[in-house]
């Protein structure tokens, strides 16, 4: 028979997760693209601490970005900046599925995706001090008090992120949730990792690097804000 108290210690034990799995119906397309080609720009398969040069077979410089929804962006930004790389990490297959469709029919060779937890993927597989930057754009901002604890930025996030950043390279943050932004401005100036990139109050204009989704322009015809913060590591 099954000890209660043992049951209910391992539900306060057990980890927090930053996001809800809903899946979702994969289109065809999606679920082709899942089978055929994350075999080929996945890292799923990689069991140990990632060397992006190999993984990209150049020496650009590598961006990751997290939550990257249904990949949109991130194959702007990809087709934008040839000279840089992209490792986008999701959770949601059909997300997945639909960034690898857009890599393949647009021939893009300078994004990689992982179908994994951000948390796990950074902890396990990025080096230290390897990446040009990070993007977090929209995440879940979990916004009843009671799943505060459920956000993606909190301390410990930020200095893991802090670890994996070359100095001079860049965090940026988008929130349209004011509470979320508010709560990022407060765990990153307690971080000693990380200055300020805005030259006036606390946000800055969304800069052309992040491009417009439609889930943004929609947004703003609906009287929507959106707060964009972007951090620098420093160097010592």
């Amino acid at each position: 028979m099954e000890n209660p108290s043992e049951n209910n210690e391992q539900l306060r034990n057990r980890k927090i997760r930053s996001f809800i799995k809903r899946e979702g119906r994969l289109t065809t397309g999606q679920a082709k693209a899942l089978s055929e080609l994350l075999p080929k720009f996945g890292i799923d398969h990689f069991q140990d601490s990632l060397n992006f040069n190999t993984l990209f077979n150049n020496d650009a410089e590598t961006i990751l970005e997290i939550g990257f929804g249904m990949g949109q962006s991130l194959l702007e930004q990809a087709e934008t900046n040839t000279q840089l790389n992209y490792l986008g990490i999701e959770v949601h297959s059909p997300g997945v599925g639909s960034l690898l469709k857009g890599i393949d029919e647009r021939e893009i060779n300078n994004i990689r995706v992982s179908n994994e937890d951000a948390v796990e993927v950074m902890a396990n597989k990025i080096p230290e001090q390897s990446l040009k930057g990070v993007q977090l754009f929209f995440p879940d901002p979990w916004h009843k008090k009671k799943h505060h604890k459920r956000r993606l930025v909190n301390a410990t996030f930020v200095e893991a992120i802090a670890k994996r950043i070359k100095p001079g390279g860049f965090f940026h943050m988008a929130t349209d949730w004011e509470n979320y932004a508010e709560h990022m401005i407060k765990v990153m100036s307690k971080s000693t990792e990380f200055e300020n990139f805005a030259e006036q109050g606390d946000y800055i204009p969304r800069p052309d690097s992040r491009p417009l989704t439609k889930f943004e322009q929609r947004g703003h015809r609906l009287g929507h804000g959106v707060w964009d913060l972007m951090f620098i590591r420093k160097s010592s």
